[in-house]
């Protein structure tokens, strides 16, 4: 009998970000009074100006096929958003819609890599990065960033890490899951190493507006023409406009690279949901004043959260600049018991939380930490209260 699934799907890991989200959804639609810290997305409503245009679109009957790579007038709504933000220049033709910013990832990845190849990735990292590089054939290769210095690597480290296989880095900042962010002195020094190199950097810059603390993000693709040239740029809608589940990310890149990218999408899902596209051109023009007051929302629950922790004896937090997550550490913790059974990794330790105590994390093993959880302050401060409190008692509880 002939193999029915791929190879490839055999290097595949299964999200654990979902898989304790379902388990969470399911008992609190059994009525258990569950805290999730589990998904990151935003607890606001999408915007009224956002939604009224996405109305308008169907109202005008914008219900047809788009460019594969997106509309028009979509595109130079980004295309000024790069120069407004990000001080850079881009044409329509370099910039590519897709259907979140996870697709948009894949598709950099689909266009660039091959087999031997490997990639550089940040760890602690967005758990999503490995599979995709994995996918498309080549190989991760995982950079471990230190707690002391926030999970930021440094260019020292990067350089340490680069082989003749190197082909692309993985740039994350504002991070998932460690909220790190670095500063223009960070980036620029990294941004050498990858042009001495002549490695592509894939910047995910999807948290970009959400910082704290005064600090400030810079674009990898800004720090030289050359450097521009060798960054794809990913970007979205998603968590800055609370518009998770409309489903538009975007890229840029250099026009070779942008051309490769739109043929395959033309291909494997044509283009993203029209309406939500119009809804997007909305979301662009919107006034700071909106995403102000969100990221002012966030920073109290970032604070409420890591004062929480403080509280905590044999946990600590790494304090996030950015993004919406703590990662907590709770390696001290290892080797202690719950219910006679001793705790060794971060699955077995969210696993007897979520029982104990109907509290979801995600284990750190996801992303490459398995000393840690991940916590999300995305949810109210009242459930951030109640679900620290019982985070303290299941220690406390430990033995």
């Amino acid at each position: 009998m002939k193999k029915r699934i791929a190879s490839r799907m055999t290097s595949l890991s299964p999200s654990l970000t979902l898989a304790i989200s379902a388990k969470a959804k399911a008992m609190k639609a059994a009525g258990e009074p569950v805290v999730s810290f589990g998904v990151g997305e935003p607890d606001f409503n999408t915007p009224d100006n956002i939604i009224a245009a996405a109305k308008k679109a169907l109202d005008d009957g914008q219900t047809k096929y788009t460019p594969s790579s997106g509309l028009l007038p979509l595109r130079k709504a980004i295309c000024e958003k790069f120069q407004k933000d990000n001080g850079l220049d881009y044409e329509p033709s370099q910039i590519i819609v897709s259907n979140g910013a996870k697709h948009s990832i894949y598709n950099a990845c689909f266009a660039t890599l091959e087999e031997g190849d490997e990639v550089i990735i940040p760890a602690p990292y967005w758990l999503t990065y490995p599979e995709v590089v994995k996918v498309c054939g080549a190989t991760p290769v995982y950079l471990q960033c230190k707690k002391e210095n926030k999970f930021k690597f440094t260019a020292e480290e990067l350089k340490a890490a680069i082989t003749p296989k190197t082909k692309m880095l993985i740039f994350n900042s504002p991070s998932n899951p460690t909220g790190a962010v670095y500063n223009e002195e960070e980036v620029r020094a990294i941004a050498k190493v990858c042009e001495d190199a002549e490695i592509f950097v894939l910047a995910d810059e999807i948290y970009e507006k959400l910082c704290y603390n005064g600090v400030k993000p810079f674009s990898i693709a800004a720090c030289s023409e050359k450097m521009k040239d060798l960054t794809i740029t990913i970007n979205g809608v998603s968590k800055t406009y609370a518009m998770t589940g409309w489903r538009v990310g975007y890229l840029a890149a250099p026009k070779d690279i942008a051309k490769a990218i739109d043929s395959f999408q033309s291909h494997a899902t044509s283009n993203a949901c029209s309406i939500s596209q119009y809804a997007t051109i909305a979301a662009l023009r919107s006034s700071e004043e909106e995403i102000n007051a969100m990221v002012e929302v966030f920073d109290k629950r970032r604070e409420k959260l890591l004062a929480l922790v403080d509280e905590i004896d044999g946990v600590q937090a790494v304090e996030p600049d950015g993004a919406f997550y703590v990662m907590l550490v709770i390696g001290d913790l290892y080797g202690k018991s719950y219910n006679g059974k001793t705790l060794t990794n971060s699955v077995e330790f969210a696993d007897a939380l979520l029982d104990a105590e109907k509290v979801a994390t995600v284990p750190g093993v996801s992303f490459g930490a398995d000393d840690c959880l991940r916590l999300s302050y995305s949810l109210s401060e009242e459930d951030i209260q109640t679900g620290l409190a019982r985070i303290k008692r299941f220690v406390e509880n430990l033995r």
